[in-house]
């Protein structure tokens, strides 16, 4: 096959997010300290994500070098599942967080890492699920004209797809408007009750309701054109179509460590540890809520 300039910037991308989701996979992995659910859920995302770049370099590869129908179906519901994940456990953090904040005064029991670990199974479990359709025979290999604008997948299993992606930008779209809410209520109370200016107030308001827009935004700018597209689209519109909106979805992957990961200041504690050759597991942590991170 001659080789197509996008798919090199897909491995590429799927390069960069394997290496930064790396980090966070191992950092979490071997800090016991890590246990607690909010970093199980970034650990979940950032394992996603590593799947979903390796899955990218996996179908660069197979396509240029060992092209097979067969292995196709693998690295397409390697990436389906990866990719559906990441969108999930995305949910899954945005629904913790809410609960840290509506629920403070319950968060930190045994129910919530029941919670936590039930959220992780239907995650995978539904991703998993989604993933394992190509291979089960639902693609259209032996149907070109059922076919969506990603080859092999059927246009029905790429609405269901698209139409999940909607859904779940609807809900963290709610929660996050939730969230503000609590957040501008807390402020305010705190700042009634240590006597502080109005200005503290609204620095504080602003600072959490700039976060939560850099969040939504991220997350907007990278799935709904391709969200949209898998609805909108045709099999026999330009495949040009279709790499630029799967490319922004890629840089979800490579931007999820930054925003939830790399700004953990006790991640950045760890690295700047390991970085220097100091690093011990038993490193002490001030205990914080997923909302302040």
């Amino acid at each position: 096959l001659a080789l197509n300039p996008w798919d090199v910037v897909l491995c590429i991308s799927g390069t960069i997010i394997s290496c930064e989701n790396a980090i966070v996979v191992v950092v979490i992995f071997y800090t016991p300290a890590f246990r607690a659910p909010m970093f199980l859920l970034i650990g979940s995302l950032a394992t996603a994500d590593l799947l979903a770049g390796l899955g990218l370099i996996l179908h660069f590869a197979f396509v240029y070098f060992i092209p097979s129908e067969a292995v196709s179906l693998l690295t397409v519901g390697l990436l389906v599942t990866s990719f559906t994940a990441s969108v999930s456990s995305l949910l899954t953090i945005t629904i913790d967080r809410y609960l840290s904040l509506d629920n403070a005064l319950t968060y930190y029991s045994e129910r919530t890492v029941t919670r936590t670990y039930i959220m992780l199974i239907l995650t995978w479990g539904a991703s998993i699920c989604y993933g394992l359709l190509p291979v089960m025979g639902w693609n259209c290999l032996k149907e070109p004209s059922a076919c969506s604008i990603v080859r092999p997948l059927t246009k029905s299993h790429l609405v269901i797809l698209s139409v999940s992606f909607l859904a779940v930008f609807a809900v963290m779209l709610q929660l996050y408007v939730q969230i503000c809410r609590i957040v501008c209520r807390h402020a305010h109370q705190i700042a009634v009750q240590r006597h502080l200016l109005a200005s503290s107030h609204y620095v504080t308001t602003r600072k959490g309701i700039a976060t939560l827009a850099v969040i939504l935004g991220t997350f907007a700018s990278c799935w709904l054109p391709f969200a949209v597209y898998g609805l909108l689209g045709d099999c026999s519109y330009p495949a040009l179509y279709t790499y630029a909106t799967l490319l922004p979805a890629t840089y979800n992957s490579m931007l999820n460590p930054v925003i939830y990961a790399f700004r953990n200041q006790e991640i950045q504690r760890v690295l700047w540890a390991v970085c220097c050759g100091c690093f011990s597991s038993a490193l002490p942590f001030r205990s914080r809520s997923p909302s302040d991170v």
